[in-house]
C-alpha cells in the first residue's frame, strides 16, 4: 500500500493540509481561512482554539476527499506562522489570552524598556529588539492576566509558538516541545549554545519552566493521540525555514526568495553563526540529528503589494497578471525608477521615515514604463538584500530558488536573474513551506533516505539565466542606488 506524508501549514490567514507522495508531489489538499482579531490599532490577535479546530478540519477533509484513512499516513509534518505567541494553563489546556500574532505591535512598550540591551540581545540571538519576536509578547501576556508572573513561576502556565500549541493539542498534552527554528525566533535562544539563555530569561523575567523543550527539526514529537492514531509528528519548522528546506537549499550559499506581499529571503550560511551589521537577522535554518544549519534572513516590505497598488490605486492594470504584458509593451523603463517605500524601507536600509518616490519622468513616460519600473523595483530590492548577505557571509550566490504569487510573472523573474547574475529556479510545487516539513518528516522515518534522495525527486518547472551583460546591469543598479539615495533625502518626520 502506498503511504503519504501529511503536511500541515498553519499560516496567518489560513490553515492548509496537503498529502504528498513519494515523489514529493501534492496529491490532495484542504484549506480553511482563519480569522485575525484587531482589538486596538496595531494589535493583531487570534483565537488559539479556532487555530486548533482549523487544523483538525483540514486533516479530516483531506482524508475524506482522498478516500484515505489515518493509517495510510506515514508521518506528519507541521509548519507555522513564526513568533505568534500563546500561553495556556497546564492543568486544563485552555489559553489564558488570545494568541498575539507575529505582526502585532502591542508589546512595543515592553521592547522600549530593553533598548539599552540591543547589542547583548543581537549577539546572543541574532535578532533585533522588536515586538515581532516572542519574548516581549510573553512578557505582555504575563503582565496583563491576573497573577500571571506568580502562576508562571509555579509552573501552572505553558508557553508556545503555534507549532508547540498544535503539537500539545494533537498529542493530548503529552508533548510540550518546539523545534530549533521556532525557538530561534523567540529572542530567548542563544544561537551559540542552542539553548535558552539564562541571562535573557532573567532579563525578561520569564520562568524556564513555562518554555517548551527544544528539539531537532526532523525528530519525533509524539503520536497523534487526539486522532486516535499511531502516526507520529516527525518534522517541524517555521514557515520561512521550511520553505528554504523545501527548496532544497542544502548547500552553503543557496538561497530562496518568497515573493508575497513583501519578500522573504533566506541564505544557507552553513554551520557557523554569522551576525549581521546591516540589519539582516541570523536564524537557525534547521537541525537534523546533531547538525545545526544557520541562515541569514532579510525582508522587503513591498513585493507583490506594489502590483496590487498598480491595480487597485492607480488602475494602470486590471489584474495582477496584466503587469507582465504591460511591461513588455515597452523596450525598457525609459530611465524611470520607482522606490516603493510606502511604509519605509526594509533590509538593508531600515528607514521607517522615508516614503515612496518616482524618478526619471519625461514627457515620453507612459503607463507601461511605470508598470515595468514597479516590477523592476521588486528585483532591485531583492538584490539589495542578497548583496548584503554575500558580503557579510563572504559567500557567492549559487542560485536563487523562488516561490510565491509573483513567480507567475516571467518578466520579473528574468529581470531578477539578469540583475543578480545567477540562475533563478521555480519549483513544480509552489507550496514549499508544506513541502519542506514533508521532507523533514519523511527524512526522520526513512520515507526518504537522505538529502540526496530528496533532491532526486525535487524538480523545477522553469529556470531563468542571465541575458544582460555586466556593464548594462551595473548601470541599471547604479541608477537604482541613486534613486534610493535621493529618496532618503525626503523624510516624513522632518
Amino acid at each position: 500500500m502506498e503511504k503519504f506524508v501529511l503536511s500541515i501549514d498553519q499560516g496567518t490567514t489560513s490553515t492548509r493540509a496537503i498529502l504528498f507522495d513519494k515523489e514529493g508531489k501534492p496529491r490532495y489538499s484542504a484549506v480553511r481561512p482563519v480569522e485575525c482579531l484587531y482589538p486596538k490599532p496595531g494589535w493583531v490577535e487570534q483565537n488559539p482554539i479556532q487555530l486548533f479546530i482549523s487544523v483538525n478540519d483540514v486533516i479530516n477533509e483531506v482524508l475524506i476527499y482522498s478516500n484515505l484513512t489515518i493509517n495510510d499516513i506515514e508521518c506528519l509534518g507541521l509548519t507555522n506562522q513564526r513568533e505568534t505567541t500563546i500561553i495556556w494553563e497546564k492543568a486544563t489546556g485552555k489559553p489564558v489570552y488570545n494568541a498575539i500574532v507575529w505582526q502585532s505591535r502591542q508589546s512595543q512598550g515592553v521592547c522600549d524598556k530593553y533598548e539599552k540591551y540591543e547589542k547583548l540581545i543581537h549577539e546572543k540571538t541574532g535578532l533585533k529588539i522588536n515586538p515581532y519576536f516572542s519574548a516581549s509578547k510573553i512578557r505582555f501576556i504575563l503582565d496583563n492576566i491576573p497573577n500571571g508572573q506568580e502562576r508562571a513561576e509555579k509552573g501552572e502556565l505553558l508557553f508556545g509558538t503555534v507549532d508547540t500549541w498544535i503539537i500539545y493539542k494533537l498529542t493530548k498534552g503529552q508533548t510540550h516541545a518546539t523545534d530549533v527554528t521556532n525557538a530561534s525566533r523567540t529572542m530567548l535562544l542563544n544561537l551559540h549554545t542552542m539553548d535558552y539563555d539564562e541571562e535573557l530569561l532573567n532579563l525578561f523575567n520569564i520562568p524556564r519552566c513555562m518554555l517548551p523543550e527544544i528539539k531537532a527539526s526532523s525528530d519525533d514529537y509524539g503520536e497523534l493521540s487526539f486522532l486516535d492514531s499511531k502516526v507520529h509528528i516527525t518534522g517541524v519548522a517555521g514557515d520561512q525555514q521550511a520553505a528554504l528546506f523545501g527548496q532544497t537549499c542544502y548547500e552553503v550559499g543557496e538561497s530562496k526568495n518568497t515573493y508575497g506581499t513583501g519578500c522573504f529571503m533566506l541564505m544557507n550560511i552553513g554551520q557557523n553563526v554569522v551576525l549581521s551589521n546591516k540589519g539582516l537577522l541570523t536564524t537557525v535554518a534547521w537541525k537534523i540529528k546533531d547538525q545545526v544549519t544557520y541562515a541569514l534572513e532579510g525582508s522587503v516590505f513591498m513585493g507583490g503589494a506594489i502590483i496590487q497598488w498598480l491595480r487597485d490605486e492607480l488602475n494602470l492594470i486590471h489584474t495582477a497578471d496584466e503587469s507582465e504584458a504591460s511591461a513588455l509593451k515597452v523596450k525598457d523603463s525609459n530611465g524611470v525608477y520607482i522606490v516603493p517605500a510606502f511604509v519605509g524601507l526594509g533590509t538593508p536600509y531600515w528607514d521607517n521615515d522615508v516614503r515612496g518616490t518616482m524618478f526619471g519622468l519625461t514627457r515620453g513616460t507612459n503607463k507601461h514604463h511605470i508598470v515595468r519600473a514597479c516590477l523592476e523595483s521588486i528585483a532591485y530590492q531583492s538584490k539589495d538584500v542578497i548583496e548584503v548577505m554575500k558580503k557579510e557571509a563572504h559567500l557567492k550566490l549559487k542560485s536563487l530558488k523562488v516561490d510565491g504569487g509573483a513567480t507567475k510573472n516571467n518578466y520579473l523573474l528574468q529581470f531578477q536573474s539578469d540583475i543578480l547574475g545567477c540562475e533563478v529556479n521555480v519549483p513544480h510545487c509552489l507550496e514549499t513551506t508544506a513541502l519542506g516539513v514533508c521532507y523533514l518528516a519523511g527524512l526522520y522515518t526513512g520515507y526518504w533516505k537522505s538529502l540526496e534522495d530528496i533532491k532526486e525527486c525535487h524538480s523545477y518547472q522553469r529556470s531563468y539565466s542571465p541575458k544582460r551583460g555586466k556593464v548594462e546591469v551595473d548601470e541599471l543598479y547604479k541608477g537604482w542606488k541613486k534613486a534610493i539615495k535621493a529618496t532618503k533625502v525626503f523624510r516624513v518626520n522632518e
